[in-house]
């Protein structure tokens, strides 16, 4: 019962006070405001980098074509002629003598044209197989992705993505209609469904635009749309193998490309198997391959997303220890303006003391007020965070998630800090003389 009075008493203080109470909160509720926003960016941020590098795959490893930078430029010219660069001969020599890769595929693209009806569209084609869809976990809206005999067949048809349709077809059904890919009708078969690809996904972690790519046979791409009438008439044959020394549209770097150049190999690891261990076998079989030769970059998405989380669990600490300093800021506001409120209320206390109140009760008086100041505070902050969450979203653009761990990590540390910073205070009005109390003026 007399804790329950000490709490009245104080609650009528606090509420007396109006003004000073609420500037002495003001500390705790951007403190508890700016830790759970902080917390929520680094959680978005966490969240996105694990969606973008799923897109890629975790089990898989990518293969990408690199040009060579030297200052030498003879030097240059040397390694490129004498690499046969990425090919698809080393996506069939990946799956053939490593025992971890479970299936493969691989990409070439070009930026080109696309036509429908009156609709003109500037992006890029993906020459690829039938086992992509199944390598990168993708799923179709509608229809059909192309088969093996697609790609034997060198057919023309071709598989879009969700922009795509958007762009060209609004609300009309794509599937069988015809599009005009450079000077080459195709028929649309299918169309993927939307993937989440970020602009920092496409940036920082090299991820192509799904969503506004178009997929067509990789047999077709080359046979049909790799070629100009000008690079045609610098073709000859040479043992079977079509060489072009324009080296433009193959996607090559150096003086030839040929009808198996690539841009991309993504390796399937199988599940059992460890990636990183597979990753380092396909480096030294593409060393060999290429004649030491590093005209390659492999990306290991597992490795990337253990880079990742460490960078962010340190961007985490860092961020929460700025949104901490708030709080201990507002800590020191309470210890403050309790001092300077005690000061004032010295000849209550006096009065207190000497009608019964013990030196437990006026600790507890002002112990109650600070943690009633600091839970206030701590669920107005609360709010607060909310708040700026949803300011940061809109303004900046950027990725926010409000965890409950966030929400409760913040107002566990709001309440004590009211405790730890109450505590000296009201200690202090405990321990003074109730004569000297009732003295003061």
């Amino acid at each position: 019962m007399r804790n329950v009075e000490n709490l009245k008493i104080g609650l009528i203080e606090l509420k007396a006070n109006k003004l000073r109470t609420a500037l002495t909160m003001l500390g705790i509720i951007f403190g508890v405001g700016a830790v759970i926003a902080m917390l929520s960016i680094g959680e978005g941020a966490r969240q996105e980098t694990l969606e973008q590098i799923e897109l890629m795959g975790t089990n898989n490893i990518i293969i990408n074509q690199k040009i060579i930078k030297t200052q030498d430029k003879s030097k240059e010219k040397n390694k490129t002629s004498f690499s046969p660069g990425l090919s698809v001969k080393d996506a069939k020599a990946v799956i053939d003598l490593n025992p971890f890769v479970e299936n493969v595929t691989y990409q070439k693209t070009i930026a080109t044209t696309i036509i429908y009806k009156s609709e003109i569209l500037q992006t890029k084609v993906v020459g690829t197989t039938e086992e992509y869809i199944s390598i990168y976990n993708s799923q179709l809206a509608s229809g059909k992705f192309f088969k093996k005999h697609h790609f034997d067949d060198f057919a023309p048809v071709c598989v879009i993505g969700p922009g795509i349709k958007q762009k060209l077809f609004k609300f009309e059904d794509p599937i069988d209609k015809q599009i005009k890919i450079d000077n080459t009708w195709f028929r649309v078969i299918g169309v993927i469904a939307s993937k989440n690809v970020s602009s920092t996904g496409i940036q920082n972690l090299g991820l192509r635009d799904f969503n506004n790519e178009i997929y067509v046979p990789y047999s077709t791409l080359t046979a049909r749309l790799s070629m100009t009438s000008e690079e045609m008439q610098s073709i000859f044959m040479s043992g079977g193998m079509i060489i072009a020394f324009s080296g433009g549209s193959f996607g090559m770097q150096g003086d030839y490309s040929d009808k198996t150049s690539v841009d991309q190999i993504t390796v399937k690891i199988k599940k059992d198997k460890p990636v990183n261990e597979a990753g380092d076998l396909i480096a030294r079989q593409l060393l060999r391959r290429h004649y030491g030769t590093e005209d390659y970059e492999i990306v290991v998405p597992e490795a990337l997303l253990e880079q990742k989380q460490k960078t962010q669990k340190i961007f985490n600490i860092v961020m929460g220890a700025i949104a901490g300093i708030s709080l201990l800021v507002g800590g020191i506001g309470i210890m403050n303006i309790m001092l300077a409120n005690i000061l004032e209320r010295t000849r209550e206390i006096g009065i207190r003391r000497a009608i019964g109140a013990t030196k437990k009760d006026v600790l507890f008086q002002f112990l109650y007020e600070a943690m009633v100041i600091s839970i206030l505070g701590g669920l107005l902050g609360i709010f607060t965070g909310f708040v700026l969450t949803k300011m940061i979203t809109t303004y900046a653009e950027w990725r926010t998630i409000i965890t409950p761990f966030s929400i409760i990590l913040a107002f566990v540390v709001s309440v004590f800090i009211g405790v730890a910073f109450g505590s000296y205070p009201a200690k202090k009005a405990a321990d003074k003389d109730p004569i000297e109390s009732l003295r003061y003026e």
